[in-house]
């Protein structure tokens, strides 16, 4: 037995705030290059660059997301939301490119620094990008959470990771104006480089999970476990071979149903439509698979097993 929940109608889709996610990485990339441009700073510069990782990251994400719309068809029948993994995996991996680019033309710097020009005017262009970063990357976290994209929160990690990354340039700029020590500026490029590697590895990983079909965890479990439960004690059933997992904003539940051999096949029907019923309404988008077993034979214990 199969149960689909109903869409969830939102007045502002997932792809409109990935188009926003690109006008942000554009206008910060904008105000980042004339920075780096008018300082000569590497650690500006090295910003800059990420930022056009960002631009190229939102694109992506925007394609991603409209893929996932599409509704399953006979070719994917559990649907395309699982092209959002494809989307932040790559993300992550762009990532890592754009610190190794850091890195490339940081060393040159330590070896002999080059002074920074209209320092001031820098940091009003830096602070600007950071501020409108935080912002949207907010909105984003809760775009995310609603619409349960993973893709828009790969885009809001980003997104905040520059902010992180600006933030670190801005206070060895300002050291580097007070001080007169030309030789922060590439080592904070550097260490925004092992930052950004680090939410690289960590998005690449979290697609790899998808993709691989990892099962609920934390607070997600535990309300399936606890729903379960609620219902076994309820109608004094039981319940096994509870499988999980997750493809983009949708989730998919699977669960035996053992019941008392004399139920009529109406009876345990109702329990299965109750059952599908309470786990949908734990979350949006959730499918629910239920298999009904008689509780007394001893082959419904013997096929809990994925290769049953």
């Amino acid at each position: 037995m199969v149960s689909n929940g109903a869409a969830h109608d939102e007045k502002i889709g997932p792809v409109a705030y990935g188009w926003l996610s690109v006008a942000t990485a554009l206008t910060t990339l904008a105000l980042k290059a004339v920075a780096a441009w008018i300082t000569g700073s590497v650690s500006l510069m090295s910003d800059a660059f990420e930022s056009i990782v960002n631009v190229v990251a939102a694109v992506l994400a925007v394609v991603a997301l409209r893929v996932a719309q599409r509704p399953a068809d006979d070719k994917f029948p559990h649907g395309y939301e699982k092209v959002e993994y494809f989307s932040s995996g790559f993300e992550g991996a762009l990532i890592v490119v754009a610190a190794g680019g850091i890195v490339f033309e940081a060393i040159p710097r330590l070896v002999a620094p080059e002074p920074i020009q209209s320092i001031d005017t820098g940091l009003v262009f830096t602070a600007a990008a950071t501020a409108l970063n935080v912002a949207v990357a907010q909105v984003l976290f809760r775009a995310a959470r609603k619409h349960r994209s993973i893709a828009l929160e790969a885009d809001a990690h980003h997104l905040m990771s520059d902010v992180w990354t600006s933030v670190g340039v801005f206070a060895a700029i300002l050291a580097v104006r007070l001080t007169g020590w030309h030789l922060l500026d590439p080592f904070a490029a550097l260490l925004v480089a092992a930052n950004i590697v680090r939410i690289g590895v960590s998005l690449v990983g979290r697609s790899m999970r998808g993709l691989l079909d990892a099962g609920f965890d934390g607070e997600e479990a535990e309300k399936v476990r606890a729903s379960l439960d609620a219902l076994a004690a309820k109608h004094a059933i039981e319940f096994h071979a509870l499988r999980t997992r997750q493809a983009g904003s949708r989730r998919f539940i699977a669960v035996h149903v053992l019941v008392p051999g004399t139920w009529t096949v109406q009876h345990g029907h109702d329990l299965c439509e109750e059952v599908e019923h309470e786990l949908r309404d734990l979350a949006p988008r959730t499918t629910v698979f239920t298999h009904l077993e008689p509780i007394e034979d001893p082959r419904s214990f013997d096929d809990q097993h994925l290769d049953r």
